[in-house]
């Protein structure tokens, strides 16, 4: 029977994990406790050889390190074809190493899509009424004191750029349209069947938009083009006063140039729930009364965490049974 590894966290598909493979597969679990006995496992005679597909979860990282051409190296030779990444963002496989190996990646869209957007949507209405500051008075028994009313925004009125108008993006520009706020967006190409309030600006407008942004809200994936994406150029021409809001990963923004920003007022509050080196965060941060935090919550549910499973499961599943899961990332397409 075909053999396929668990490698990572299964924590709330148990039931469904084995729904979509009895019969189908022969499960294996990843207990390495390091990356040699990894590699060692996948060799002939190893206790993972003749895997031919895997569920793979971030954690694994903590115990094998990210799927690197060593990694990759060592799948391949074991006839892994398929790697059903549990997550939209894969910046811890090298996908084009995997593409050159013939290991076809898949993530898992849409799952993720309402508890990125509403952290998202948390981080902006803290930033704009400036509640962080507020709960850190309160809890410090100081009641409103470091409260300005002339420094706080309704979320009404205002417009957001969306940088990246994918499954987040789209779910938070839906969210915000309720207050209502004007929403604009960036992406590479025009998305088609959105709704007629979501105003398009191309390349040729990029700068127009940032110009007429209250807030930009980030909502891109990592990759090389997309390192340091909001850099210093960027962000000076947004208008003064402007809100960084980003979920996305922390490399997209330039931090440097975002602290400075903040520093000399320019930007008038972030919100962050990724950062470059995460789980650091540069304690600079921590000195802007303006700044909301979160470690990396985007999708810390277990409704979310459940859905995010079993559709990487379900890929893995349509690869063994179709040849082809549902979720190839841009990649591979």
């Amino acid at each position: 029977m075909t053999r396929v590894m668990i490698c990572g966290d299964l924590v709330w598909a148990h039931k469904e994990c084995e729904e979509l493979l009895n019969g189908i597969a022969e499960v294996v679990r990843m207990d390495s406790s390091d990356r040699a006995d990894f590699l060692t496992s996948l060799q002939p005679g190893g206790k993972y050889e003749g895997i031919t597909g895997l569920y793979r979860h971030n954690v694994s990282t903590d115990r094998i390190g990210v799927f690197d051409k060593e990694i990759i190296d060592g799948l391949a030779a074991t006839g892994v074809k398929w790697i059903a990444h549990n997550g939209a963002g894969y910046d811890q496989i090298d996908v084009l190493y995997c593409k050159e190996k013939g290991i076809f990646v898949s993530n898992t869209p849409g799952a993720v899509d309402d508890a990125t957007a509403t952290t998202a949507l948390y981080l902006l209405i803290s930033a704009l009424r400036c509640f962080s500051r507020a709960e850190r008075s309160v809890r410090a028994g100081a009641w409103k004191t470091t409260h300005s009313a002339g420094e706080a925004h309704d979320l009404t009125g205002h417009t957001i750029a969306i940088l990246g108008l994918g499954g987040i993006g789209l779910r938070l520009a839906e969210f915000v349209h309720a207050f209502p706020m004007r929403v604009i967006y960036h992406n590479r190409h025009k998305v088609a069947h959105v709704p007629d309030w979501c105003e398009y600006y191309g390349a040729d407008r990029l700068d127009e938009m940032l110009a007429e942004a209250d807030v930009l809200s980030v909502h891109v994936p990592l990759r090389d083009d997309t390192v340091h994406l909001v850099d210093e150029a960027m962000i000076r021409k947004l208008k003064p006063g402007a809100v960084i809001v980003n979920t996305a990963r922390g490399k997209v923004i330039d931090e440097a140039a975002m602290i400075r920003a903040l520093e000399d007022g320019h930007l008038s509050a972030v919100g962050l729930d990724v950062y470059p080196d995460e789980p650091q965060v540069n304690p600079r941060l921590f000195d802007f009364k303006n700044a909301t935090l979160l470690p990396h919550m985007g999708t810390e549910t277990c409704d979310s965490q459940k859905k995010m499973e079993i559709r990487a499961l379900s890929n893995l599943r349509d690869y063994l049974t179709k040849g082809k899961g549902s979720d190839i990332i841009p990649e591979f397409r």
